[in-house]
């Protein structure tokens, strides 16, 4: 997927002008805000339980070595075939190798961000393999010609009358727009993919090291034709995902829906353990499960390595103001939100996405919802300080930032500046008490007035109030 993180200022100007984006912002407060609300209303001790969830997940990555060639033993006892990808380049190698040894000539897919990470569909496509998205978003989406928008509900930025007339052009019907009537459709076009597809690919949310057993979360039963139809599979996963036990996967399963779509469980759990057995109805014949890097351990024993508990929920964009405002798109990479302000520049490198860590308003929304308690604005925080570090933020930032700092350090003229500084904006704002334009701080002013307070400090309006009482 093309990066173009760098762009975000201009893209979020844009999306903010986009009328049907805002409207379908808004089924995100409906649908997924209240729903995980109503339904964390169900666990009388949900906080001990993200606690747990938080333990495991630090579990995993103090031992992330020895879990995951836990996981490698076990997976190839049971006839998968595990393959380690430093890069995304060398995931997209891997499988097109995997294809061409295969005679794989068509692949159905279900939906997988690390796939998004790797660029692994033009890949595929390039070697002569016809690549299907099956989730219905992706597969919408695929059709337009457009990446995610949203980790879990990857086509929100459309509405229902875009896809109706996407489907008219592209599968050449009658166009509908009732909701089922466009569902059926799409699985009408879809079935005849399963049936006839060599290899299918998916993602894992987790992967058990007990088991060697790989496992996927769906609401569409997509998930498990893709990987129990074709005679290849090939699960393709960060190696963060990988977790002890398959009791550690059921504490996880307590939050992972609840805190993503606002379900109390999702309609499918597909644990996907080795090849296709004597007696086994359905299964692939071959297993391969592909472990990928890409940046992820250097993240270990530094001060991000908390990013990685993450369980992909999406609840921090779903809660997140800015989000809200701008949607996925203008983040300019596969995850948005504040997950993606954290992994973005950590990924491809905080020059080629300076502006993510501050895209926020520090509320703590995100923090407070993730399950896994990853401290999500303090890691922000430490990204805007390398940008500083680095020299990356524009000089007269930095200067700015360097006089205020030289100021504060000094009381009785910190104090001094304070007092002309809050007289100054009083008289700005006039008779009527609002700055209409503020110098150097045209971001401010250009889109809302702001109110002039009465002239006076803090200090001075506490001091005040001390003598009252």
């Amino acid at each position: 997927m093309h990066i173009a993180s760098v762009q975000f200022k201009q893209r979020a100007q844009e999306k903010l002008a986009d009328r049907n984006l805002q409207q379908a912002l808004a089924k995100l407060q409906g649908n997924f805000v209240r729903g995980r609300a109503e339904r964390v209303k169900e666990l009388d001790n949900f906080e001990s339980i993200r606690d747990a969830a938080a333990a495991i997940r630090d579990r995993a990555l103090a031992h992330l070595d020895l879990y995951l060639e836990e996981f490698e033993r076990n997976a190839r006892a049971r006839g998968a075939v595990v393959h380690w990808a430093q890069t995304g380049e060398d995931v997209s190698r891997i499988v097109c190798e995997i294809a061409r040894a295969h005679g794989v000539r068509r692949a159905v897919k279900s939906k997988s961000m690390v796939s998004e990470e790797c660029a692994l569909n033009e890949a595929l496509e390039a070697a002569g393999v016809e690549v299907i998205e099956t989730d219905l978003g992706e597969y919408i989406l695929q059709l337009a010609k457009e990446p995610p928008s949203h980790i879990i509900a990857p086509v929100v930025h459309k509405n229902r009358e875009q896809v109706s007339d996407l489907f008219a052009e592209k599968h050449r019907r009658a166009r509908k727009t009732g909701i089922a009537e466009l569902t059926r459709e799409a699985r009408e076009m879809l079935r005849p993919r399963f049936v006839t597809a060599d290899m299918g690919i998916s993602g894992a949310n987790f992967i058990v090291a007990e088991t060697g057993s790989t496992l996927i979360v769906t609401n569409e039963g997509n998930g498990r034709m893709v990987t129990t139809l074709p005679r290849v599979h090939v699960a393709v996963t960060g190696i963060e995902k990988v977790v002890p036990t398959l009791e550690d996967v059921a504490t996880l399963m307590r939050l992972l829906p609840r805190s993503a779509t606002g379900q109390s469980i999702s309609n499918y759990v597909s644990v996907t353990t080795g090849v296709k057995g004597a007696r086994d109805l359905d299964g692939p014949e071959h297993f391969h499960v592909i472990l990928v890097d890409a940046g992820r351990t250097q993240l270990i024993g530094g001060d991000m390595q908390a990013m990685l508990r993450c369980i992909r929920c999406g609840a921090c964009m779903n809660h997140c103001p800015v989000y809200q405002s701008v949607g996925g798109h203008a983040y300019g990479w596969v995850y948005p939100g504040p997950m993606g302000s954290i992994l973005t520049p950590t990924f491809v490198g905080l020059e080629n996405a300076p502006d993510l860590p501050n895209a926020s308003t520090f509320c703590n929304q995100c923090g407070v919802v993730c399950p896994v308690k990853i401290p999500l604005p303090d890691l922000m925080r430490k990204l805007r300080e390398r940008q500083f570090e680095r020299k990356l933020k524009p000089w007269t930032e930095r200067a700015g930032l360097a006089v205020w700092g030289w100021a504060a350090r000094r009381p009785a003229i910190y104090a001094m500046i304070s007092r002309i500084g809050a007289r100054l904006l009083a008289t700005m704002g006039g008779r009527e008490g609002t700055i209409r334009h503020l110098p150097f701080g045209g971001g401010w002013t250009r889109g809302r007035d702001l109110p002039a307070a009465e002239g006076k400090t803090f200090r001075e309006l506490h001091a005040q109030q001390m003598q009252k009482s």
